[in-house]
């Protein structure tokens, strides 16, 4: 009952921290500061409970993949948020399915999660329904070779294969500690490396950004916990069930960003995009039966 709970609520708060993401930089606000500040907020927030933790007893392979996560987090979550900047949220959500086939890769050379058939087609119907999504051109009903030169979709690719790659590393840790230890892990590493980024990446005026972070303060509030519960019951689920299998269920949101990138940006071709999410969300369920 737990795991339904976190799984339902993992696919509700997805989309909605992708909103607040696009929101916070349709505002002006650079997108790495915005990744940073999450993390920063979140690692704050963790304090308390990491006290009471025996650190000492983990391994040098553990902190490792500690480091992994951090990186592969950071570098993940700054290219998505820098996706959501110019990208429709019905286009971008949905084609985060694609992360299941990524996960599936790495789960077999990884952890020996391995699919069967049903799970195989399941990954077929992900890629049809991708297509309908980004490559089906409904002037010319023909492919579009255009959407491979879309910034927003590649930025929205990478971020997808790297999560995809991160989750596997997460749940290595979640194997040899817990849930809780592994979120922890993931805000302050992925704060460390994100202020990396942030500071080699891109040329600041901290004052504009200052500014403009006080005027979006609820915005990032609620940015921060919806990514947090986000994380939370991501851990939670990785740890009751195979990664590849994880990832094709929390497709499930692909429906939602489509209606989120609706009701709340007006972008358009809704129908079609909802169709080819359904498509998506059928496969994610095979690939679950899988």
């Amino acid at each position: 009952m737990l795991t339904f709970f976190a799984v339902a609520l993992r696919i509700l708060v997805n989309p909605l921290a992708n909103v607040f993401q696009k929101r916070i930089c349709a505002e002006g606000q650079s997108p790495l500061t915005a990744n940073f500040t999450v993390y920063f907020g979140l690692s704050f927030l963790v304090m308390f409970r990491a006290w009471g933790i025996s650190w000492e007893m983990f391994p040098w392979s553990f902190w490792c993949n500690a480091v992994l996560i951090g990186l592969l987090g950071a570098c993940g979550n700054g290219l998505l948020v820098m996706a959501m900047q110019s990208g429709e949220l019905s286009v971008l959500g949905p084609i985060n399915a694609w992360k299941s086939v990524v996960g599936l890769i790495f789960g077999i050379c990884l952890l020996g999660e391995i699919p069967n058939g049903i799970g195989l087609t399941g990954l077929l119907l992900i890629l049809i329904g991708s297509y309908f999504i980004i490559g089906f051109d409904p002037v010319s009903l023909r492919f579009s070779r255009s959407c491979f030169y879309r910034r927003d979709l590649q930025y929205r690719i990478a971020a997808m294969v790297l999560a995809a790659v991160e989750a596997v590393f997460i749940k290595k840790i979640i194997l040899c500690s817990s849930p809780a230890v592994a979120f922890i892990l993931w805000c302050w590493s992925g704060a460390f490396f994100s202020l990396l980024i942030l500071l080699f990446l891109e040329k600041t005026d901290w004052r504009r950004e200052w500014s403009k972070m006080k005027v979006q303060k609820g915005m990032y509030l609620a940015l921060i916990v919806s990514v947090g519960l986000m994380q939370l019951t991501t851990n939670y689920v990785f740890d009751k069930i195979p990664v590849a299998s994880a990832l094709a269920l929390f497709q499930l949101s692909a429906v939602l960003s489509v209606f989120y990138g609706w009701c709340f940006f007006g972008e358009t071709q809704i129908y079609r995009k909802l169709a080819a999410s359904a498509v998506m969300v059928a496969g994610s369920i095979l690939m679950i039966l899988g």
